[in-house]
């Protein structure tokens, strides 16, 4: 298998996190939070790899997500 670069790996431990951030909301809405993640990846699949400026944008940008959606007050997010 090809080794990964840095924002590869980068990109894929936010997508881990965010997974990891859907088994602690209610199961009844788990699943929406991991549609919502899913398709906020698949936006962005087309960018080309050695655009780095705005991989490291939408990092920053799904962080901010993430931290938002992880406080306990969200319960879902339709």
């Amino acid at each position: 298998m090809a080794r990964l670069s840095g924002l590869q790996k980068e990109v894929l431990g936010l997508y881990r996190k965010c997974l990891r951030e859907c088994r602690k909301k209610p199961e009844a809405t788990r699943a929406h939070f991991k549609a919502f993640a899913r398709t906020e990846f698949e936006k962005n699949i087309k960018v080309d790899r050695k655009d780095f400026s705005a991989i490291e944008f939408l990092l920053r940008k799904g962080s901010r997500q993430l931290e938002m959606y992880a406080s306990p007050g969200v319960k879902d997010i339709r």
